[in-house]
This record gives structure tokens, sequence and C-alpha cells, in this order.
């Protein structure tokens, strides 16, 4: 997932530990929380 060159396409933001949180992302978890949360994901 590190390597997806298109992840708006491939949407890997969507994969998000058991543990909680939303982990890591390439452009940044505060990135990657803003696109749950648009996609209606409750975090």
């Amino acid at each position: 997932m590190a390597r997806n060159p298109v992840p708006l396409l491939v949407p890997c933001h969507r994969v998000v530990p058991s543990s909680g949180g939303v982990g890591n992302y390439g452009y940044s978890p505060e990135t990657k929380a803003k696109l749950l949360a648009g996609e209606g994901v409750v975090l």
C-alpha cells in the first residue's frame, strides 16, 4: 500500500488498524482521517 501510485482510485486509506485509530498514511494521518470522514466513516 505504501507504493500505491493512485491512492484515491485504489483506496488503501480504508485500511485501519484493529486496535483503533487511523494508522499511518503516506500523505499524513490527518489526511487519512479527512478522507475517511468524507466517506462517512465514524472514527
